[in-house]
């Protein structure tokens, strides 16, 4: 990775020694910080554990060797862990963030997002990143005293907005959020005051910024196993390109897998190096000192310089045209909608085929409520799970090759 050994906290990274607690108070639990427990009790969690079997581009039954949701997320702490310990960040609390990022995400990747999405016009709608404050608050239930899992305000904070802010001051949704903040959003706001005006913290910004660069790198990685594009395909590509070139000039004799394995090794190091460096200059020209100092910045103090930004920018336009809208993807990703959308309607008109630590209260449910219900269950499936559902109910479930 891009730098290695420990580097002293900075003034602008979150203090575990000064959280601002958990909405059901707890005692702490040394030598564990507050970050550490928010890790350990996300990867016990029963969604966490579910990751393994959730699409991220390819479906399980397509090979042994793509990425699912679990071994994204494990990039994503790699790199995330890399950026904060270059930076002097909590390493803990980044860590925490990107482990929870995806709990939210519903099977069939960005497929499965889109139709519960379209499930739930005029209810609320389906957002993953919402879905996972859900999963976290109110959904997981582990402990006697409450439920879900009780995380530190800055873990929730990051989870819900490590994308930017949500809301103006008066709580009005700005950006994708104009027609209104998501449903779990709003729970939660009622409850507890996450300032979704502000930009989080700088670890939960890490987390974002290394969710691009761990998508980046392994679709390509997958594009490239999966035969979708050639390495002749991607040496025009800027950062790719050069990587390739460099390679190719240092080892012209090199084998195709290894050849991939020098060139990701590069790209993803570069990446990093990128946002370190131009993270630590933004810092020093905005003069932060303090966390609070960086949710009250109007722009991200984490990011890309502006050349690495559009170079970045050219390798998601090529995956988006030569990975995510190809032919085969397409093909499977509709089928898989289908699959979720007549789970969907099934649910709800026999809601109590659903298990039964899904029926309380079943009866006094309205319409709202119990479609929400439904897709609470929904999302918190597998691939596998859901088609094994879809094949009790239907005739016809769809292979999905």
């Amino acid at each position: 990775m891009a730098v290695s050994g420990a580097r002293p906290r900075v003034s602008w990274a979150c203090d575990a020694d000064h959280v601002r607690g958990r909405l059901f108070p707890e005692p702490e639990m040394p030598p564990r910080s507050p970050f550490r427990r928010d890790c350990d009790r996300i990867i016990h969690s029963t969604a966490f554990r579910r990751l393994k079997h959730k699409t991220q581009v390819f479906v399980f039954n397509e090979g042994d060797h793509y990425r699912t949701r679990l071994t994204h997320t494990l990039e994503v702490v790699q790199v995330a862990r890399s950026i904060a310990r270059a930076l002097g960040l909590d390493e803990d609390l980044a860590e925490a963030l990107a482990l929870a990022h995806d709990l939210g995400h519903p099977p069939f990747a960005h497929a499965g997002e889109r139709a519960l999405d379209a499930c739930m016009a005029g209810q609320g709608g389906f957002d993953h990143n919402a879905q996972s404050l859900r999963v976290v608050t109110r959904i997981e239930r582990r402990y006697a005293q409450f439920d879900g899992l009780n995380l530190t305000w800055e873990t929730l904070e990051g989870i819900a907005k490590h994308n930017g802010p949500l809301a103006d001051r008066d709580g009005r949704g700005i950006g994708r959020y104009l027609g209104g903040l998501p449903h779990a959003i709003q729970v939660h706001s009622a409850q507890q005051d996450l300032e979704l005006w502000s930009h989080a913290s700088a670890e939960a910004q890490a987390a974002a910024i290394s969710d691009d660069i761990a998508y980046d790198v392994h679709d390509l990685d997958d594009g490239l196993r999966a035969r979708m594009f050639t390495l002749d395909d991607i040496a025009g590509l800027p950062l790719v390109g050069e990587a390739l070139g460099e390679v190719r000039a240092l080892y012209p004799v090199l084998g195709v897998a290894r050849t991939v394995n020098e060139v990701l090794r590069r790209v993803i190091t570069r990446l990093i190096e990128d946002v370190v460096a131009e993270s630590a200059r933004r810092a020093a020209v905005a003069g932060v000192a303090s966390a609070a100092d960086v949710r009250a910045l109007d722009h991200p103090v984490i990011a890309f310089s502006d050349a690495m930004r559009q170079k970045e920018k050219a390798l998601k336009a090529f995956l988006f045209s030569r990975m995510y809208r190809h032919e085969r993807v397409n093909r499977v990703m509709a089928d898989a909608q289908q699959v979720l959308r007549q789970l969907f309607g099934h649910f709800i008109a026999h809601p109590k085929d659903m298990p039964p630590s899904w029926h309380d209260d079943l009866d006094q449910l309205d319409a709202q409520r119990l479609a929400r219900r439904v897709t609470d269950y929904i999302a918190g499936m597998t691939d596998r799970y859901a088609l094994d559902q879809h094949a009790r109910f239907f005739d016809l479930t769809p292979d999905l090759r």
